[in-house]
């Protein structure tokens, strides 16, 4: 289920979802099943949203778009943003960045 979705759930979203099928499944087999994939490099754990840790299963480079009306995340392709912002970064070595964006998705006309 979760190495499947791109719905970005958190840890208990993924354990309400398992004890559905399986209702006697502990929390700590879930959280260690995620810890798992998170250290397999299946899942890459995301601070999206404020407070909140979320699994993302697209682990390939990618950004995000976080709809502030449903809350719902959406994947944005690596080069569709085009940034040059490690020219202002004199003194630092970046070893991994992502741009989260925050709006409202728009109607289509």
């Amino acid at each position: 289920m979760v190495l499947d979705t791109t719905s970005h759930p958190t840890a208990d979203e993924v354990l309400a979802e398992v004890r559905r099928a399986c209702p006697t499944v502990s929390r700590a087999t879930v959280y260690n099943t995620l810890n798992l994939f998170v250290e397999k490099r299946l899942l890459k754990p995301q601070i999206l949203r404020e407070g909140t840790i979320v699994l993302d299963a697209n682990v390939i480079a990618h950004h995000h778009f976080v709809d502030d009306s449903t809350g719902r995340v959406y994947d944005i392709p690596w080069d569709a943003l085009h940034i040059t912002g490690d020219k202002a970064l004199k003194g630092f070595e970046v070893r991994e960045f992502h741009v989260v964006m925050r709006g409202r998705r728009c109607r289509i006309r």
